[in-house]
């Protein structure tokens, strides 16, 4: 294999590929990218036999050929390299990067033991890359970081109605959001995808997004990248499991209002960081005191209707959930007791947010 590539392009392509696929720990040949090269240009395939992906690059091949090598030094060294053009070599035992002035070698790993290149299951739907970022950087961020716990871990994925469903729990909280497909089949679409993946996907997806479903794989594609994965039956991750009907208040406040008071006041919480949302005739009060800190209040304006249930929430997911909707009015439907309090913006768009979060029992 011999090829010569924009260093920019060939880094972007790499680093993307590599973050994709993560493989798997203390397997180098798991780990590895497989280049390809052809009359077409470069593709990056790497498999760990959990997680696919292919990404495509723009080069100037003089002699076809493949070589497997350690994603994370090509990628590391990519980033490294100034020069404008990167020449590609396989020599001998070795993948050689050449530049004016240098050469940077990593060594050919076997191909005996990679899974090869995999084939994405067909497409069954498309949805628009920026709408499905903005509505994965709030529920990817939604699912439980603790391993122990894998079925919270994922996204669940389900299309219904020309609409495509996210949703994502770590037991005190979940995020659903519902946006609009660009096409679809009848074909079945349900499945629990790793957020982890669905969050990288939200950082590099553009255009329109593919979505490919049969069986026990899930895969997405977009421009010059495809990546498929594993999944795992996400029917339990449903909102219809979370209790509604015994909203008794209402309150609709600007959320950027009550983040910055949320973050003010937040300063002077106890060591639990517990906030209680003092519900008025027309007014949310917080209020807050530590013994070494001093204490704090603040009152805000709302629209309030029904009942004065106040619920208490610990501050940093109160900040999460009012994130999403910056610039935004949002109405927070209350419950009594440990039932989830419903937040949603007042006039959704595109992306139909929303938010249950688990309140606090004060102390």
């Amino acid at each position: 294999m011999d090829l010569t590539a924009s260093t920019r392009t060939l880094s972007a392509a790499v680093s993307a590929a590599a973050r994709l696929l993560p493989g798997k720990y203390g397997d180098p040949v798991l780990s590895g990218l497989l280049l390809s090269a052809d009359a077409d240009g470069l593709t990056l395939a790497g498999n760990d036999r959990e997680r696919a992906v292919r990404v495509s690059a723009a080069a100037m091949v003089h002699t076809d050929g493949e070589a497997l090598v350690p994603a994370a030094p090509l990628a590391e060294t990519l980033r490294m390299l100034d020069d404008e053009l990167v020449r590609v070599v396989v020599e001998g035992s070795r993948l050689a990067l050449r530049v004016e002035g240098g050469r940077f070698a990593l060594p050919l790993l076997s191909r005996e033991l990679h899974p090869g290149a995999a084939v994405l299951p067909p497409q069954v739907a498309a949805v628009g890359g920026d709408t499905l970022a903005r509505a994965l950087r709030t529920v990817a961020g939604t699912a439980a970081k603790d391993d122990s716990l894998p079925m919270f871990t994922g996204v669940r994925v389900h299309g219904a109605d020309g609409e495509l469903h996210l949703t994502s729990s770590d037991r005190y909280r979940m995020a659903v959001a519902k946006l609009p497909l660009r096409s679809g089949t009848a074909t079945p679409l349900d499945a629990l995808i790793p957020a982890a993946l669905l969050a990288e996907t939200a950082r590099q997806a553009s255009g329109v997004v593919g979505l490919h479903a049969e069986g026990g794989r899930f895969g997405l594609s977009w421009r010059d990248t495809m990546v498929g994965t594993a999944v795992l039956d996400g029917g339990f991750l449903s909102e219809q499991s979370i209790s509604t009907s015994t909203v008794d208040t209402t309150v609709d406040v600007a959320a950027d209002a009550l983040a910055a008071a949320v973050r003010r006041v937040g300063v002077y919480a106890d060591s639990h960081r517990v906030l209680t949302l003092e519900v008025g005739d027309a007014h949310l009060r917080l209020a807050s005191a530590r013994q070494d800190t001093g204490e704090a209040e603040e009152t805000l304006k709302a629209e309030v209707l029904g009942g004065r249930t106040s619920p208490s929430f610990q501050t940093r997911y109160l900040l999460d959930a009012l994130a999403p909707f910056a610039g935004e009015r949002i109405r927070m439907s209350v419950q009594p007791g440990r039932r989830a309090c419903i937040i949603r913006a007042c006039e959704p768009g595109e992306v139909d947010l929303t938010y249950y979060l688990m309140p606090m029992l004060t102390r």
